[in-house]
Parts: C-alpha cells; structure tokens; sequence
C-alpha cells in the first residue's frame, strides 16, 4: 500500500526523525504538513518548518509548512483547521513533537515538569482530540505516538527520570486507550527505537561518539511507512519497536539492518526504555542536570 494522495500531519517535523517520516510519504506523492514552532534558522539546529517542506515538495510530495507551538491549544485548532483547508481532510496524524528532561525528582524543576508534560502528554492527547473529527471521514485513518512500550519496571523510571517518564507514557496510554475508543474506526499505535537514533538530542547529550554508536532516522521512518500503510483492522493497538517491524515486518535480515549503522565498527547504543539498563549507566552519568532543558523537535 502507497501514502500516495494521503494527508499525514506531523509534529515535530522540521528536523530529525519526524522530517524523516515527512520525507519518506512524500516519495510516495503524500500530501505532508510540517507542523513545528521553527520557521526561523536556529544558530545551532538544522532546518525550519520551511526548508522541510521545500525537501518533501522536491521528493514528489505537497506540503503545507505551519508554525505551531504544541502547548498552546489554539495554535492547534489551527494548524488542523488549515490542514483540513488545504487539502480537504486528514488521513494520517504522527504524534512525534517532544521535550526531554531526564533529571530526577529533586532536580526537576516545576517549570520543566510543565514543560515535557505538557509537550508530551497533554500536546499529543490535544492534537489526537482535534484530528479525530477528520480522521473519521478517512478510510484507513492511522494514529502513530513516537512514544515507548508500557513497562513498570522501576529501572526505566530510575534511568529516564520520573518526570520524563510519565510524559511519554502519557503518549503511549493515549494511543492506548483511544485506540479502543475508537476500535475500527480510526488505527492507533506506537513506535520507538531498539537502539539510540542519530538526532540532535543524542548529539547534545553524548557528542560525536553519541552520534557514531546511534541508527540513522531513516529506520524510524522506514518502520513508520510500513505501519501507516497496513490495513487499520490488523493494524491497532500495538507498542513496535523498530528493530522488530525491520526484521519480522520488512523482512531485513541483521546485514541488511547494518545499513542504519553510522559507523562499522563501534557497537549501538541501547535506547533509554527498551535498551540493557546495565550498559545505559555505564555509558556516562545519564541524568541532566537541573539546568537542562532539551526542547528543539516541536
């Protein structure tokens, strides 16, 4: 099955595994709204939410490039009102904008506390509420949260931070449940890493050699394009990993799956909730400090 003609919103999408996602429907001729608060070149990040939309347009997609700050409820209604305007309807919206703050409890602030709860839980559930009106009008209408499995080991909110965690459960238990409120009608699901991806967040927190031991984005959205192109009755309600959609979905044996690599030699980094806990506190003092605030992906 093809994104062609398909309308996809997507959050976060002016740099990073959300422009990856918009530029691989885009190769299939998918109607692409970069939705994203940068429409201005940032000193130290790459792309806007216009020169995504420019490299969508030049893969044979249409795009609609929309500057929206995800914590205000408004600009929302907006951005999906002018989405609706501009190409009739919405087929497919990916939940992908969010804020990091790994501190622990003591350390995290109040205003950040706000700050990727609010990005990530109450942004994701707000978008999900005002697409579903045109989501339903779809044929094969898709939901998909760049959020983790649900797990209540205590490790991963000792490694993540509590804060943190909570935010991006928030994600996952909104695909969750609204999957059942809306059961056939409209597909929603969940994608995450096996391993780190070569983004800027990992680029802050662990440098060149973050960079080096992560995937490309490309798997992301390779395993992205698979799922909102499967059939929503046999396609709901589940937590992927992306490794996993690789190996047993796209059938990628493990040498084919070395072509995401960024380097040949150096081992991967696990990911935060699905990686070896062990090896994440032996790669460097995870948590942030009090000061950090990692917002660039809305």
């Amino acid at each position: 099955m093809s994104l062609l003609n398909k309308t996809i919103l997507i959050t976060g999408a002016s740099r990073g595994i959300g422009l990856a996602i918009a530029k691989r429907a885009a190769q299939d001729g998918a109607n692409v709204v970069i939705a994203a608060k940068t429409d201005k070149p940032h000193p130290k990040l790459e792309g806007t939410i216009y020169s995504a939309a420019e490299e969508c347009e030049k893969l044979g997609g249409k795009s609609l490039p929309i500057k929206m700050d995800i914590t205000d409820e408004k600009q929302i209604e907006s951005c999906v009102n002018q989405t609706v305007e501009k190409f009739g309807g919405i087929d497919i919206l990916v939940n992908n904008a969010s804020a990091i703050d790994n501190s622990g409890t003591l350390k995290l602030s109040d205003k950040k506390y706000h700050l990727v709860n609010n990005v990530n839980g109450r942004g994701t559930f707000l978008m999900s509420k005002y697409c579903i009106p045109y989501l339903l009008d779809s044929d094969n209408a898709h939901v998909l949260n760049l959020s983790p499995p649900l797990n209540l080991d205590p490790k991963w909110f000792n490694i993540g931070g509590v804060g943190y965690t909570i935010s991006k459960y928030n994600m996952s238990m909104a695909a969750f449940g609204m999957n059942q409120e809306y059961l056939g009608k409209i597909g929603f699901n969940c994608l995450w890493p096996k391993t780190a991806i070569a983004t800027a967040a990992i680029e802050t927190l662990f440098g060149e050699i973050g960079i080096k031991t992560s995937r490309k984005v490309e798997i992301m959205s390779d395993t992205s394009h698979w799922i909102l192109t499967q059939n929503i009755e046999d396609c709901n309600g589940n937590f992927f990993i992306d490794e996993e959609v690789a190996t047993q979905k796209l059938k990628m044996t493990k040498k084919e799956l070395k072509k995401y690599n960024n380097s040949k030699i150096l081992p991967l980094m696990p990911d935060l909730y699905v990686g070896n806990s062990t090896i994440l506190e032996k790669i460097g003092k995870w948590k942030i400090s009090n000061n950090y605030n990692f917002d660039i992906t809305i």
